[in-house]
């Protein structure tokens, strides 16, 4: 598994990893996954699955890196310290590596939400801050009210049906050392079957790079993803064998004319 550097902090984490937004799979995929280098899980308070991660992770704790968020409704500093409480509990854990703001919410002062991020980090309940969904102008006004630590992270949609952060986000964050955490990388399961949401000129592409390289079209799909430089995808899959599949996206690479043909493909 290939790694990379969690923006400019020196820890490195896979560039696959796993995610369990409507998760149903257990224990067991979750173990396989970290079994095979996929050590970063990434969850939320809003996904009501910290505690199938909190088993997952039993015994393991220090093989593991774990990203959880904060509901956008628990910005307010009270509340972002109470939700890290809860995380915690559910996850059986007494640190999260990344704990992130799952997304921006103005009802709430940003200031207040980051001095509880920042408190959470100075205590020791948090190793790194994160954010999710957030733009570049969002981004920049949250790093502002941090004093002593920056913001590693940006978790957002990014596949190849997918491709608006390339305009200006995704430059900026490279720029300034951010790692993008892509979620949903293989579309919610289109860009790996032919289902009719991707035109047959697409699907053409994809499957004959798949062929040529010896891989499955979502090994290419995500392989295309984490070619971006401080781009890791997060996939989730409930099953073991796809698992298993997710993670041999990683360990090789796409050749720059694959990545040009798809990058022409999916404009």
């Amino acid at each position: 598994m290939e790694l990379k550097n969690l923006g400019n902090t020196g820890t490195m984490v896979p560039e696959i990893g796993l995610g369990t937004w409507n998760y149903s799979g257990g224990v067991e995929p979750l173990r396989k996954g970290v079994e095979l280098g996929a050590y970063f899980i990434d969850t939320a308070e809003g996904y009501y699955t910290e505690d199938v991660v909190g088993k997952a992770i039993k015994g393991i704790r220090d093989m593991v890196f774990v990203a959880t968020k904060v509901s956008g409704r628990h910005l307010g500093y009270d509340d972002v310290l109470r939700a890290a409480e809860g995380s915690l509990r559910l996850l059986n854990t007494d640190y999260i590596d990344l704990y992130q703001i799952h997304w921006p919410n103005s009802r709430f002062p940003l200031k207040e939400t980051m001095r509880a991020m920042e408190k959470l980090v100075d205590s020791g309940a948090v190793r790194y801050i994160g954010v999710s969904n957030f733009s570049t102008e969002e981004l920049r006004e949250a790093q502002s009210f941090i004093k002593n630590y920056p913001i590693v992270s940006n978790q957002v949609l990014y596949n190849l049906n997918n491709r608006e952060i390339e305009r200006d986000l995704l430059p900026y964050w490279q720029k300034h050392k951010v790692t993008i955490i892509a979620y949903t990388p293989l579309d919610n399961g289109s860009l790996t079957k032919n289902i009719g949401f991707i035109s047959s000129h697409k699907m053409k592409v994809l499957e004959q790079i798949a062929n040529g390289v010896q891989k499955t079209i979502a090994q290419v799909a995500l392989n295309w993803c984490t070619s971006r430089p401080n781009v890791i995808a997060i996939p989730k899959s409930n099953s073991l064998a796809r698992t298993i599949e997710n993670c041999d996206a990683s360990g090789w690479r796409l050749s720059q004319d694959h990545i040009r043909l798809l990058d022409e493909a999916f404009s």
